[in-house]
């Protein structure tokens, strides 16, 4: 515990709800942990990214687990005083950020402004409410709801948690033989969609409320239902075609301000489709945060802006700075290949693909003898993550498909632990 009594220090005190074992936001420079007191609700993965500086730290299960956290958020408010910021950047986290705000009357992202970006049944009546083109859907409430939509779009159909990341609880139905895959909506939320065969890209940018000040659209090598259910791997390549990013811009922003007028972070995917010169636009969904994967440190790296930072600056009531100006020169893309084994596991062998040409700029693998954690940050812990630069999107996906090929990474299972992890105090 620290040493001084939360009355007699006045510096602001902002709580950070992490679980991030990596810097996908390095929390250090985004605030001065000198001139303010930032404490933190972490896992116990995720205090490989608190700063050293912190104030405190108190672990917690998960940051999802409203109960656990708020009474972490209570101990950290005897210790240094009630929060005056609550700072929450991770997709399933943002509601848990939203009612700790409600529930110490705080300014800052509350759960009416965020449940058009948690609720995908909700986003997609706002979309459709403004004209705009999504796939058929209806909300899941038994089979005769899911044949009915069938019968008006047809067959496949996608049936996913109304509310959920990185494709836990995704089914494709192919045919009425197909429900009895399908889940039951009374133990979660449902939504049931049109398959619709296009290929899918994702925008990430910040928007103001109006229009967006700064996007990037790419398009997805492989799906991330395959690589959750299926193994395969996952990449993406920025798209360098002008007809493309203008059309996804144009229906990006009509997206976002059919959702939304306050300012946000955004990572929406959307269908593609090109017939000829016309490229036109599907939705299927968005957040209202950072890109997961690779994007915060290809955005950082190789554009020069920090996502995370300008989604911090939000939370915080801060307006972001401005990004630099947009230039067509240089195209970035990221891979993650799966978990070898079911996770935990020790990886027992991983290839570097560091120096290959073509290959990636940049690799973060974990080595033999290490544990792959059954972490619930997804897309952090896998196999192996790469991200890759050049100066055309051909050029990025002859890189990501090649270390696709050559990359070899092998694991042994292990059994869970349960391991008691220390109170931390800063």
């Amino acid at each position: 515990m620290t040493g001084h009594h939360p009355d007699a220090d006045e510096r602001p005190h902002i709580v950070v709800v992490n679980r991030w074992q990596k810097q996908y936001a390095d929390y250090a420079r985004y605030m001065d942990h000198a001139g303010h007191r930032v404490s933190y609700v972490s896992t116990s993965v995720g205090h490989g990214s608190v700063p050293p500086t912190a104030t405190d730290v108190v672990t917690v299960t998960a940051t999802d687990d409203l109960a656990e956290v708020s009474a972490a958020v209570a101990v950290l408010a005897r210790r240094h005083g009630r929060p005056d910021r609550v700072v929450a950047l991770k997709e399933g986290d943002l509601m848990t950020g939203a009612r700790l705000r409600e529930q110490w009357d705080l300014p800052g992202p509350r759960t009416a402004d965020l449940v058009a970006f948690r609720d995908k049944y909700v986003m997609c009546r706002a979309v459709s409410a403004a004209g705009l083109p999504v796939p058929a859907f209806t909300a899941v409430s038994g089979p005769e709801s899911v044949l009915a939509l069938a019968r008006r779009a047809g067959w496949p159909l996608v049936v996913k948690p109304r509310v959920g990341g990185s494709s836990e609880g995704v089914v494709v139905l192919r045919g009425p033989g197909d429900l009895a895959d399908l889940p039951d909506p009374a133990e979660r939320p449902l939504l049931a969609q049109a398959f619709n065969p296009h290929p899918i890209h994702h925008v990430d940018g910040v928007f103001d409320g109006r229009t967006p000040t700064c996007l990037r659209t790419s398009r997805y090598v492989n799906s991330c239902l395959g690589f959750r259910d299926d193994g395969t791997f996952l990449g993406s390549v920025e798209e360098d075609d002008p007809d493309v990013r203008r059309a996804v811009a144009e229906a990006t922003t009509a997206y976002l301000r059919a959702l939304t007028t306050t300012a946000t972070p955004f990572h929406l995917e959307l269908f593609v489709e090109r017939r000829d010169d016309t490229v036109s636009c599907s939705f299927l969904e968005v957040g209202a945060r950072v890109g997961g994967a690779e994007i915060p440190f290809v955005w950082r790296e190789v554009h020069g802006y920090d996502l995370m930072r300008a989604a911090c600056d939000l939370q915080l009531g801060r307006r972001p700075a401005d990004p630099p100006p947009a230039e067509d020169g240089e195209v970035a893309g990221w891979l993650l290949v799966p978990a070898p084994a079911d996770r935990p596991c020790v990886i027992t062998e991983a290839t570097s693909m560091a120096g290959r040409s073509p290959g990636p700029y940049a690799e973060a693998l974990l080595r033999p003898g290490e544990v792959l954690p059954a972490a619930d940050a997804y897309y952090e812990h896998v196999g192996g993550r790469f991200r890759f630069r050049g100066t055309s999107s051909a050029e990025v996906e002859t890189a990501l498909t090649a270390t696709a090929s050559c990359f070899r990474v092998r694991a042994e299972p292990v059994e869970p632990m349960t391991v008691r992890i220390p109170e931390v105090s800063r």
